[in-house]
């Protein structure tokens, strides 16, 4: 016990938070989902999702997108990734704006998928900031703008120009 006690103390004092420490349901999930064991991912996922986890909403939002352990379902994908985005999840943000950009589940409208994109690269997503530059660059929910397409994040003048 006490070995344990010094462990834990070492880990804090190394800036590892007690997150790190402490290995629940959703990391059990993330394990299973790795290795490709969508069933046991499924299973721990789902709880998680439907008491609101984020985290979890977005992972289920993936595995519908992609179709592990679950028939492909772009509706669902939709609906598990705006659980999360509405939360604030920068993955799921990005995940929610490549639908609109795709049509995937959702009618294609690209102003819907700069507005999460944009939610995202505001939190330093770098894929986010990625597609919101493509965006800008095609011109697509947005005036055609090279200078914000090559900036691609949320700098100064990008912010300014919003």
């Amino acid at each position: 016990m006490r070995n344990l006690a010094r462990l834990m103390v070492l880990l804090l004092a190394l800036g590892l938070s007690e997150s790190v420490l402490a290995w629940g349901p959703l990391e059990d999930a993330r394990a299973a989902y790795v290795k490709q064991d969508y069933a046991t991912a499924l299973r721990l996922f789902r709880p998680l999702a439907d008491q609101g986890d984020a985290d979890a909403q977005n992972m289920l939002g993936l595995m519908y997108q992609a179709g592990h352990g679950v028939p492909q379902d772009y509706a669902q994908a939709v609906k598990w990734y705006r659980l999360a985005a509405d939360q604030g999840h920068a993955w799921a943000q990005t995940s929610l704006g490549t639908m609109y950009d795709n049509g995937q589940g959702v009618p294609k409208d690209y102003a819907q998928a700069v507005k999460w994109y944009r939610l995202a690269a505001d939190q330093g997503n770098a894929w986010a900031q990625s597609w919101l530059g493509a965006m800008y660059y095609l011109g697509q929910g947005v005036p055609k703008d090279y200078v914000l397409a090559y900036m691609g994040s949320p700098h100064d003048l990008y912010k300014t120009a919003r």
